[in-house]
């Protein structure tokens, strides 16, 4: 019986989910795939803030007041972020829950930026520093009332490792698993190439501007292109700079190509918020961990042991 990919897509963590396996059985491919369907599910419970008893809002709720004791799982992954938030500066911060909903709305009705003051002190509760956490007995506390911790810059990754982990213990030997763009890759397809990856044109959804092959890989694009608003004839995007509170501005796209989905994820917008030059030193220091950036000029530029097949200016 030949090999062929199964697959399936849902809309999991309120993004479109893919998860593709290799397999010469159907419907043992599909078993395996609502497993991994069911973990993500898990992990969802664990990490929204869309369930009032979910581990993240019994944190947020007792922001400033008392510590919450959690799942070592959850303990673990904050433990994660925090070391992101030092590698990064702060670029990368959970607490940017806090940022008071006021300031950015990202519709039709704003006309104006915030001044410099009010947005400084719209942010003035994102600051990972005051996490405290407690080995002993997996308690995460927030110092501050009002602040307010939130995975959506990690959750999707983690989520798409955990799956790939639960495909592993099912026997998947070679598979993928999109969580909207944050994807994991391992083993080989059919016909033994390496899975081909696409990367998204900043100026077009459906088109790609360039390829590239990989396995037991994780990629990850931060696209400011997604969500934005014209003030006076300039675009701003929708990722917030967290020291400042207002937009960053520069960059189009950055791609992470590194070994885990959920380190791709997390480096993907702090890299945009550093900027190309900042950016590209600190992945440059790393290591197994490349980045692929667009400017607004659709200028292309790259991590140091990165080659890809595509013109230094991109086509708008």
């Amino acid at each position: 019986m030949p090999l062929d990919v199964v697959k399936q897509r849902m809309k999991l963590m309120g993004n479109q989910f893919e998860i593709s396996v290799v397999a010469k059985q159907t419907a043992w491919a599909n078993q395996c795939i609502n497993q991994a369907v069911a973990e993500i599910k898990r992990v969802e419970k664990l990490l929204t803030t869309f369930l009032d008893d979910s581990e993240t809002n019994l944190i947020n709720k007792a922001a400033g007041l008392y510590p919450v004791q959690v799942s070592e799982e959850t303990y673990r992954l904050i433990e994660r972020s925090i070391r992101i938030s030092k590698l990064t500066q702060g670029a990368f911060d959970v607490t940017y829950g806090s940022i008071d909903k006021d300031l950015w709305n990202f519709n039709l009705k704003m006309q104006k930026l915030p001044d410099t003051a009010t947005a400084k002190k719209m942010v003035r509760l994102i600051n990972y520093k005051n996490i405290i956490l407690n080995e002993n007995n997996f308690s995460v506390f927030l110092k501050h009332e009002g602040m307010r911790i939130g995975f959506g810059g990690i959750g999707k990754g983690y989520a798409a490792d955990r799956a790939k982990q639960v495909l592993l213990q099912c026997g998947v030997e070679s598979g993928i698993v999109n969580a909207s763009g944050d994807l994991t890759a391992w083993g080989l397809q059919p016909n033994g190439q390496q899975w081909t990856i696409g990367i998204a044109h900043p100026d077009a959804a459906n088109a790609v501007f360039s390829y590239f092959n990989i396995s037991n890989m994780a990629v990850a694009t931060s696209g400011n292109y997604e969500k934005f608003i014209w003030i006076d004839g300039k675009k701003y995007s929708h990722t917030i700079n967290p020291k400042t509170g207002l937009p960053v501005t520069g960059i189009k796209s950055v791609t992470i190509i590194t070994t885990h989905a959920e380190i791709a994820d997390a480096m993907a917008t702090p890299v945009t918020i550093m900027g190309i030059e900042a950016g590209l030193h600190m992945i440059n220091q790393m290591n197994n961990i490349e980045a692929i950036i667009v400017d607004d000029n659709n200028r292309v530029f790259t991590s140091d042991h990165i080659h890809i097949q595509q013109p230094k200016l991109l086509k708008k």
